[in-house]
């Protein structure tokens, strides 16, 4: 320590050092494979990365890594606190924004380390990269981030948008790419231009299944890449390609993958609407296994809605796509997509301890149920009621201002699309093109909204004293129901599959309402509508949970599945013989 306090008295340059910054060795990496994914991830960030930010590129910040400020520097320049809660969440950093616009010297040396513990569980994991992502939307908006792009010159402006905000700004254009790509071709296989290509173009299916490999290159595969270079200076090539592939047999990409839309989807809806918040991770020794609806309040909105999202719009393409009939080149041109659902839809119970067994999955499930169907409450938290919670994840959008909610407005207006591409291709449209379809398909979605609401009128008012007059509302919704598909089926076009395919149509238009009466809250929320989007946004969350579930239970059910996930994610302690029998049971031991 004290060689290192010398370092304040030589020159860098022209000038002394203000902030000496030291590597650190983070020593959580054994504790099972996603901690030593988070800690490789950062040994690379705090070692190799900030050698190279502080020298030659002259841009190493404060990471809040353990380095030494000269404090009499600092007090003189308007120290090292800040004034906003909300743009300054990321307080390190701005302290290294302060010290270079103020003409400070940050350095790096790496005579000495300091050990460091990382968060070892997924939820914590993602917490984190939640509060850095939001407080990286916040810089973009900070005067901080504005003077230093003005007063720095072009090379070192380029190495601060790549080190601080621009690395953000990157995961989020990746992810937009991926919803341009899908949205853009959904619409050329619904609109038929893509059979007209087909037509006309000799050399389309060639085209077709090269168009989406670079998203193979950029969804988490190669993020790894600092690690392989840091790795092969500290222990050699060979190992370091050793523990690449064993990362990669680990299921590292799923993770990377997994964070890439915990980064996006903060960063982006920070920058739309603002109010980041400080999420406290607790930094525990947490590796027991998490429920069912814990992970879905987490990752509803951030990764399960758009996963849902992006494998209907996938789903409806192979069917009405001209060049999916070819199924190669379906899988070639879609395979990476398809790997960022099921990532982002399964991540979160790959890297739960017990995440597939059956026992705890059948628990998990009825603790979902309670939790969905609890009354909300004034008193209620959001782990108790989905309606607490639902009010809690529109925050957001009571701090935004105008633009940010008709932003908000135009991209929910996506849902829309779907009915107004499927409505055409149903057998009862009959080949038309007429805009009376369309509306019909309204006049559709109408009744369907009406029919949700007598059912609920009915089961409110006779349920419990009259239960006799409410069956005989179900019946006679069921009876008219059943009476009006066979009528259809009898005397116009209409087929069976046309009742699978509206589906598809109508579900997501439902949510982009949802989504536009949440915007719309302040105007809605005194009037009788209200009830319904609730009672509705109640249901959407049922189904999202039921699609989610699906893949998880039908895994728990597989015999031996459940051993080979915990020896993937606790491989190390298994060849070090430890015993991990009673970190899984969740037993806590002082």
């Amino acid at each position: 320590m004290r060689n290192l306090l010398e370092e304040f008295n030589t020159y860098y340059g022209i000038r002394r050092p203000t902030i000496l910054g030291v590597r650190e060795n983070i020593f959580t990496g054994s504790v099972s494979s996603l901690a030593w994914f988070m800690s490789a991830q950062e040994t690379s960030f705090v070692t190799l990365g900030q050698r190279v930010l502080a020298n030659p590129l002259k841009v190493r910040m404060h990471y809040g890594h353990p380095d030494v400020f000269d404090r009499f520097w600092f007090l003189s320049r308007g120290g090292v606190s800040k004034a906003s809660r909300v743009i300054n969440i990321s307080e390190d950093i701005f302290a290294g924004f302060n010290c270079t616009l103020r003409g400070g010297n940050v350095t790096h040396h790496e005579y000495i380390q300091v050990g460091k513990g990382r968060d070892v569980g997924l939820n914590q994991v993602s917490m984190f990269e939640a509060k850095v992502a939001s407080g990286n939307g916040e810089q973009v908006l900070s005067r901080d981030v504005y003077r230093l792009g003005h007063r720095l010159d072009f090379f070192r402006m380029l190495s601060v948008f790549y080190s601080t905000v621009g690395f953000y700004f990157n995961s989020m254009v990746i992810v937009l790419t991926v919803y341009a790509f899908v949205w853009s071709r959904l619409y050329m296989a619904l609109s038929g231009i893509e059979e007209n290509i087909m037509n006309s173009a000799t050399n389309n299916k060639a085209l077709g299944a090269v168009l989406n490999q670079q998203f193979v290159i950029q969804l988490g595969l190669f993020t790894a890449l600092p690690m392989i270079v840091e790795n092969s200076l500290e222990h050699g090539f060979l190992p370091a390609i050793w523990d690449f592939l064993t990362m990669q047999l680990q299921l590292a990409s799923l993770f990377y993958t997994f964070s890439l839309g915990t980064r996006s989807y903060f960063f982006g809806r920070t920058i739309l609407h603002g109010g980041a918040k400080y999420r406290a991770t607790g930094r525990g020794f947490v590796v027991g296994h998490k429920s069912f609806a814990e992970n879905y309040r987490l990752y509803s909105r951030s990764h399960f809605v758009k996963a849902i999202e992006l494998g209907v719009i996938l789903i409806v393409y192979a069917s009405h796509s001209a060049i999916a009939k070819n199924t190669l080149v379906y899988i070639l041109m879609t395979i990476s997509c398809w790997f960022l659902v099921v990532s982002w839809i399964m991540s979160p119970y790959v890297f739960n301890p017990s995440g597939f067994d059956w026992l705890k999955t059948v628990y998990d499930f009825e603790d979902f149920m309670n939790w969905i169907w609890y009354p909300g409450g004034v008193f209620n938290k959001a782990e108790q009621s989905w309606e607490a919670w639902w009010y809690e994840e529109q925050d957001h959008l009571k701090t935004t201002g105008i633009w940010g909610k008709m932003l908000e407005i135009i991209l929910d207006l996506r849902f829309f699309f779907f009915q107004y591409g499927i409505v055409y291709q149903l057998g009862i449209a009959g080949n038309s093109t007429s805009i009376a379809v369309y509306v019909l398909s309204w006049v559709y979605m109408v009744v369907v909204v009406a029919i949700y609401v007598i059912l609920a009128y009915a089961q409110d008012k006779y349920a419990t004293k009259d239960h006799m007059y409410y069956r005989l509302v179900q019946f006679l919704v069921i009876f008219v129901t059943v009476l009006v598909i066979v009528l259809l089926l009898e005397f116009t076009s209409f087929k069976f599959i046309d009742l699978l395919t509206s589906t598809l149509a109508f579900i997501p238009t439902g949510w982009g309402i949802i989504l536009i009466a949440q915007v719309l809250r302040p105007f809605l929320h005194s009037t009788i509508v209200w009830d319904t989007v609730v009672s509705l946004a109640r249901l959407y969350d049922l189904l999202f949970g039921v699609i989610v579930m699906a893949p998880v239970a039908m895994l728990s059910w597989i015999p031996g599945f459940q051993s080979m996930q915990t020896r993937i994610l606790f491989n190390e302690a298994f060849s070090r013989g430890l015993q991990i029998s009673q970190i899984l049971s969740g037993k806590k031991y002082v």
